[in-house]
């Protein structure tokens, strides 16, 4: 099932996107890449392969549009689950990815993050990550996280533990703790919370990503498969978002009765 397109909607070009309402921060739920194969009779290492293309699509229009954070769930803790053989894939095409497009994050000055239960990662393929982080650690155009054996839940249970710890030594009071406080815990605390999530491949949950900062992103979702999904399909994700009306608990009026008094 697509996202319904919202009143107003209208597929755009790049150039006839608003500048002044781009996503700041854009995360992606990239499925499809199994179901990809299946259709064409391929191993599912092959869609994964594929899939590995339109990442660098996506990463390089996202910049072109403006956006200043990408995150992209790449692995998730529930898929060390898979079978064996596919894991191994998965981690060789990661470091096979992180090499090859080095370069190119250096070029477009992209820093690049990964958030998640890093140790489980292959040391191989860890020191490759590791060796891509301190490269573009200085870069300054767009961050691009990477969700790597990532779970939201065991990202908040994680937080939780890390405030009562706080709490046991003395070092916070109970009545500190807020919302902002409980942010600052999370793996994602330097970065906003994100305006846009996008998932492909028609599925409409969001699979125990970003629990806490999704809450109140907008929502859009696709049957396009993650292999297939480029330039214009980013662009019609975000030509969706600036139809919206983004009200934050709020009414309409007092939307309008705001950007009366700015102006």
């Amino acid at each position: 099932m697509t996202s319904t397109p919202s009143p107003g909607f209208k597929s755009k070009h790049m150039s006839e996107l608003s500048r002044e309402t781009i996503p700041q921060h854009i995360a992606i739920i990239m499925d499809g890449n199994g179901r990809w194969a299946k259709k064409r009779l391929m191993n599912r290492i092959n869609g994964h392969r594929k899939g590995m293309d339109a990442v660098k699509d996506v990463v390089l229009a996202a910049r072109e549009a403006g956006v200043s954070y990408l995150t992209l769930f790449a692995f998730s803790s529930e898929n060390w689950k898979r079978p064996p053989e596919e894991v191994k894939a998965l981690m060789l095409l990661l470091g096979k990815y992180l090499k090859s497009e080095l370069p190119l994050m250096m070029d477009k000055g992209i820093r690049l993050r990964a958030v998640g239960n890093i140790e489980k990662i292959p040391p191989k393929e860890r020191a490759v990550l590791q060796d891509s982080l301190d490269k573009t650690s200085k870069n300054s155009d767009m961050v691009l996280s990477l969700a790597l054996s990532y779970g939201g839940r065991g990202e908040i249970v994680s937080a939780a533990r890390s405030l009562a710890e706080k709490v046991q030594a003395g070092s916070l009071s109970l009545e500190d703790i807020d919302e902002d406080s409980f942010a600052s815990n999370l793996l994602t605390s330097d970065v906003p919370d994100p305006d846009l999530l996008i998932r492909t491949s028609g599925e409409m949950r969001i699979s125990n990503f970003l629990l806490w900062q999704l809450a109140y992103t907008e929502l859009y979702f696709t049957e396009t498969l993650w292999p297939d999904f480029g330039r214009d399909d980013l662009i019609a994700a975000i030509s969706d978002f600036q139809s919206r009306e983004r009200r934050f608990g709020k009414t309409s009026d007092q939307l309008v009765e705001k950007k009366v008094k700015l102006c």
